[in-house]
């Protein structure tokens, strides 16, 4: 008797610290994808902006979007996507009301006609706070952060982030931003955590257990997603997505140690330099993505790519003489998942390749396994919305003071 009050008690004390149960073992999730079509692993890997299922398309700028619930379902049913990203073109703040009014459509509406009901993992860019929901906290950008040279302070910044992402309903952060600031003329400098070393690796460390604590299946918690690696702040010119030129011993002793601390300190996810260095776009480039990322830092999480980057070998990096080439260049090289994000063309080649041949199917494995793995550990399978009641602390003058 007195084992099982214990066994109760610890229960109880492991739901109300917000945790999910994780719903399915390793051996589940393989009897899962066992079931999957090519057509449906495919539509895990594809990320679709919500403007594509949005009332007006991907340039409406009424602020809140209003789902289209013909577009919705033919993205569920004939492209079966797996994840969707934003808050739509006019990039506005919107309220809990409308992010819980517009995740629950596409819950409700994947539930009913998914066939194998794999819940659809959305993100977004809460890069200094929830910074796309009213009310929410806010917080200084990067820079700022680490001017205070006080990781402790940056954890519970990111962790009041991670609840208040949580709060609309959104489990999948696109931050920190783990690039060095070593260029000074560079456009985004200000999202990084500086230039030193030591310094914006403890920031790393920082953000990730802000974000994901000890269980990223919290309810207040969230996937945290290291960007960009690798090498993106350096360069050349100082514009964003250009050219990198930079020798393996600096990249090494400079721009590596804040994701391989991101990494052991669990990093769920990570996003891909949309740029090339030495020549290689890092999107195609076999030596980044698997033999550093994988097999030598042992990076077990999703690699997603930035906003519309596999399209960008063909018509920026001329590295692919059609989409469909540069489909394949990637995924062999290493991507899991591609933000594609304003059309299926992803899927349609995709599928095409598996089905040719130029791709194997056992390719596909590797990555969607990462993928269900991914939305389990966030208690998906379990949950994917909570109440608003949950979020009783939402924009509390005990999250402000953390701020100032």
């Amino acid at each position: 008797m007195k084992s099982k009050v214990l066994f109760f008690l610890t229960f109880f004390a492991f739901v109300t610290q917000g945790v999910v149960a994780q719903s399915m073992s390793d051996a589940a999730l393989d009897s899962l994808m066992a079931k999957m079509s090519v057509e449906e692993k495919v539509g895990q890997m594809t990320q679709i902006d919500l403007g594509v299922i949005a009332e007006g398309g991907i340039c409406a700028l009424k602020q809140p979007q209003q789902i289209n619930l013909v577009k919705l379902r033919e993205a569920i049913t004939k492209y079966k996507i797996g994840s969707i990203l934003n808050v739509g073109c006019g990039s506005g703040t919107i309220t809990r009301a409308d992010w819980t009014t517009l995740l629950q459509t596409i819950h409700k509406e994947n539930k009913k006609l998914s066939r194998l009901k794999i819940p659809i993992l959305y993100g977004i860019d809460a890069i200094h706070g929830a910074n796309y929901t009213k009310g929410a906290t806010l917080f200084p950008q990067q820079i700022g952060q680490a001017a205070t040279w006080n990781p402790l302070l940056v954890e519970k910044a990111n962790a009041v982030a991670a609840y208040e992402t949580r709060a609309t309903g959104i489990p999948w952060n696109f931050s920190p931003v783990l690039d060095l600031g070593r260029q000074p003329l560079w456009s985004r400098f200000f999202e990084t955590y500086g230039e030193d070393v030591c310094l914006a690796t403890a920031m790393a460390h920082a953000a990730i257990r802000g974000m994901q604590g000890d269980s990223v299946s919290s309810k207040y918690k969230v996937a945290a997603c290291m960007k960009h690696f690798l090498g993106y702040s350096f360069s050349l010119s100082g514009k964003d997505r250009t050219p990198v030129w930079l020798p393996e011993r600096e990249m090494r002793a400079y721009f590596l140690p804040t994701f391989q601390e991101a990494i052991a300190t669990g990093a769920k996810t990570v996003m891909i330099n949309s740029g090339e260095i030495n020549g290689t776009p890092v999107h195609a480039n076999y030596d980044i993505l698997t033999t550093l990322l994988r097999d030598e830092l042992k990076f077990e999480g999703v690699a997603v790519t930035d906003w519309e980057d596999i399209y960008k070998l063909e018509n920026l990096h001329r590295v692919a003489v059609n989409k469909k080439e540069a489909v394949k260049m990637a995924i062999m090289a290493g991507i899991d998942m591609s933000m594609v994000p304003n059309d299926f063309q992803f899927c349609d080649l995709l599928v095409q390749l598996v089905k040719e041949g130029a791709i194997p199917e056992s390719r596909l494995d590797l990555s969607v396994r990462r993928i269900l793995r991914l939305k389990r550990d966030l208690g998906l399978f379990a949950e994917t919305m909570y109440t608003s009641k949950d979020y009783p602390n939402f924009g509390s003058a005990a999250y402000a003071s953390i701020s100032y």
